[in-house]
């Protein structure tokens, strides 16, 4: 199948699919006499899990790290396990990241007036100006 068919197959857009053909997560696709890629089923395979790797919030690095460890049928699930796990504590840091911005600006809203009066404390508060 053609590129526009495996990005509609894999709901991977066909710009994705060029992009981890670039970044070594798909190999290069087989081409037509007249240069046009072309995927097979296995192809479509790489692409799903790539894409749902993305979906968890993997970066390329691991989705690549995952990706060897999928076609590697001698690997230790424990392995897979020590990575996810690690990616969950990441998740969870970043959660924390998000909560604490959010109260942060949500103390920053709290003593603004919103009204039309041009000082703001939430401008104050991002430029480092107290509040």
């Amino acid at each position: 199948m053609n590129i526009g068919q495996a990005a509609k197959a894999s709901g991977v857009s066909a710009k994705m699919i060029r992009w981890y053909e670039e970044q070594g997560l798909i190999p290069d696709a087989a081409r037509t006499g007249a240069g046009y890629r072309i995927y097979r089923a296995v192809d479509l395979d790489r692409l799903r899990f790539i894409r749902r790797a993305r979906d968890l919030g993997f970066g390329v690095k691991q989705i690549g790290e995952l990706l060897a460890l999928w076609q590697d049928r001698t690997r230790a699930s424990a392995d897979v396990k020590r990575m996810a796990l690690l990616h969950v504590e990441a998740l969870e840091a970043r959660i924390t990241a998000l909560r604490e911005m959010a109260q942060s600006i949500r103390h920053l809203a709290a003593h603004c007036h919103g009204d039309a009066r041009p000082e703001c404390p939430i401008l104050d508060g991002i430029s480092g100006a107290r509040p």
